[in-house]
């Protein structure tokens, strides 16, 4: 890198996993299916059209945290968090046995959220969601994890989904090449990510390949081989028409539109005008359309309704004094931008700060980071309450 914040802001990769919990459960109401096969048109902004579906697996997170509280107030604000569209993190094989109690639960109006993310060598940056796939175990992604996920959606043709494709996985190869763990996946991801959009387009789908964030992918000299990786994995996979576009921000902590920026006073700000992520979806579509990649983005704004908080880009394991951002619509502002969505589920942890822990990630112990935290995905009941109290705007 020829920016040191960049390849520090470069580790914001990790710790994005959602719970390992497969227990199906209940779905919450009777979901009016569609009668007919979905199509979604992937040149148009289907979040027009779907809400965001709030999936069953995350409303019994929240209900279960709601029961905990006793504050009146609190827990009636709490209660309606249980009510927002937020993505469901397929992040390992047996956590494909979420998908069925989710689609279950969802009615024609609404599109169901999916995060794919297991590819091998997960995280090659990061310790603290590594995966279970090794670097060299492609196949088995493709065939256990992969194949399962189109037969399912196959299988319900009357359902809509938007897929979020691999979070932190061709950001890391962009900006980690000196890595030997991201030098061993680089293989994996980009034949792992092709195959996946090639084997998912599908008509009733519309996919966005994750692209980092601002602090990452929006150094002045990170965007064009940023576009440059994506386009060379969509054009190996055939330029899949459902392909959308791209996911920006997924579990991270940048504001939207906030000006000056958040870091536009630190000293190497200069090579990094990206200091809000409208700016880095102004900017790096423009990369994408210059490299052939389709340009329109989603953007997580789930948990950076406070900014002013961390230390340097890069920090991103359980930034204290986080709240609950803008809910999912389609109301951005920005045409490039189809919607604000939660791909986060806010309250479960980034990291465990263990320092024994197997999977400690050195960032989850700095300054900065909320203490204790669980295991990454594991629940963390006091962080939710700070997101719901620091929460813009309040529930």
């Amino acid at each position: 890198m020829k920016v040191t914040a960049a390849s520090v802001a470069a580790l914001a990769a990790g710790a994005v996993a959602a719970p390992s919990n497969t227990t199906p459960r209940s779905p919450s109401k009777a979901a009016a299916a569609c009668s007919s096969a979905v199509t979604l048109d992937a040149s148009t902004n289907v979040f027009k059209k779907y809400k965001l579906h709030a999936n069953t697996f995350y409303r019994e997170e929240v209900n279960k945290a709601v029961e905990q509280i006793t504050d009146a107030t609190l827990k009636a604000q709490a209660a309606k968090v249980a009510d927002v569209g937020s993505f469901l993190w397929l992040d390992n094989i047996a956590n494909i046995a979420k998908f069925d109690p989710a689609v279950e639960d969802l009615p024609c109006e609404d599109i169901l959220g999916l995060v794919i993310y297991d590819l091998p060598g997960r995280d090659c940056a990061a310790k603290a969601s590594n995966g279970e796939l090794k670097y060299n175990e492609l196949d088995r992604y493709k065939t256990e994890y992969i194949d399962p996920i189109v037969a399912k959606i196959k299988a319900n043709p009357n359902s809509a989904f938007a897929l979020l494709i691999e979070p932190d996985s061709l950001p890391n190869l962009v900006t980690n090449a000196d890595l030997s763990t991201c030098q061993e996946s680089k293989t994996a991801y980009e034949e792992g990510v092709a195959y996946a959009l090639k084997s998912l387009n599908l008509p009733n789908v519309v996919m966005y390949v994750d692209a980092g964030h601002g602090g990452w992918l929006g150094w002045d000299a990170n965007l064009k081989p940023g576009a440059e990786e994506l386009a060379k994995v969509y054009k190996n996979a055939g330029s899949p028409k459902q392909v959308r576009g791209y996911a920006t921000n997924i579990a991270g902590w940048n504001a939207w539109d906030e000006e000056p920026g958040e870091f536009s006073d630190a000293s190497d700000a200069k090579y990094n005008s990206c200091q809000n992520e409208k700016t880095y979806v102004t900017k790096f579509s423009a990369a994408l359309k210059t490299a052939g990649f389709p340009n329109h983005a989603i953007v997580d704004t789930g948990r950076n309704a406070v900014t002013g908080l961390r230390e340097e880009w890069g920090d991103w394991c359980n930034v204290k004094g986080a709240g609950f951002g803008v809910r999912p619509t389609a109301d951005t502002g920005l045409e490039l931008a189809d919607a604000f969505v939660w791909g986060k589920p806010g309250g479960e942890s980034d990291g465990t700060s263990d320092e024994s822990a197997t999977r400690y990630d050195s960032f989850c112990g700095k300054p900065d980071a909320y203490k204790p935290s669980p295991e990454a995905g594991e629940w963390n009941q006091a962080y939710f309450l700070d997101l719901l109290k620091n929460a813009k705007p309040q529930f």
